[in-house]
C-alpha cells in the first residue's frame, strides 16, 4: 500500500478541478490517500528579493514535506487562458526554490477539466512537461472535457469518459504498487 498525496492547483472555492479530484480520489483502491487543499498553505508571490531577504516561507516547506512524505501524487491542474493558474505556478516556483528536485521519485497522475471541449488540456500538457524537470514522473493523465455536460452530482455522467477514467485509475494504482 502506497501513500498518495492528492491536491488541486486551484484557489477557487468552487473549483471544478477540485470536484473532479474529490470524485477520483474516492475511486482509487488499495492505497492510503491524503487529500490537502493548497489554499490552506498561503504563499506570497515568488520574488528573488523576497527569498533573499526573508528566506523560504514556512508553507512552502510544509508543502514540500507533504510531497516528500508521499510515494505518489494525484494532481488536478486547472487552466487560466491556456496555462496553469498563477496560484499553482507560484506554488511550483516556491517549491522549486526550496528543493529543485521536489518531485524526485514521485509517480504522478495528472487530471484536468474545464467548461470547454479541451478540458484544460493545454495546462495539463504544460504541467506534464515541466514536472520532469523537478524529478517527477507523470505515469498517467486524463482530461475531462466540457465539465458541465459530463459531470453531475459528484460523478462523471458520460459512460465512455467514465470508462476511460477507470482505466487510468486502475493503471495508476497498479503502476505505483510496483
Amino acid at each position: 500500500m502506497q501513500k498518495v498525496l492528492a491536491f488541486a492547483g486551484s484557489n477557487s472555492s468552487t473549483s471544478i478541478n477540485q470536484q473532479l479530484l474529490d470524485h477520483l480520489v474516492g475511486r482509487i483502491q488499495g492505497h492510503k490517500i491524503k487529500e490537502v487543499k493548497l489554499t490552506d498553505y498561503p504563499l506570497p508571490i515568488y520574488s528573488a528579493d523576497l527569498e533573499k531577504n526573508e528566506g523560504f516561507p514556512i508553507n512552502a516547506t510544509i508543502i514540500k514535506n507533504l510531497i516528500a512524505e508521499s510515494d505518489a501524487l494525484v494532481i488536478a491542474v486547472n487552466e487560466h487562458n491556456g496555462a496553469p493558474s498563477a496560484f499553482f505556478k507560484n506554488i511550483i516556483d516556491w517549491l522549486s526554490r526550496v528543493n529543485r528536485n521536489f518531485l524526485e521519485g514521485k509517480q504522478i497522475l495528472l487530471i484536468s477539466t474545464s467548461p470547454g471541449k479541451r478540458g484544460a488540456s493545454s495546462s495539463l500538457e504544460y504541467t506534464k512537461n515541466i514536472f520532469g524537470r523537478f524529478g517527477g514522473e507523470v505515469i498517467e493523465s486524463f482530461s475531462l472535457p466540457s465539465f458541465k455536460d459530463n459531470f453531475e452530482e459528484g460523478k462523471v455522467t458520460n459512460e465512455v469518459l467514465d470508462m476511460g477514467i477507470e482505466d487510468v485509475l486502475t493503471t495508476f494504482a497498479h503502476q505505483i504498487q510496483s
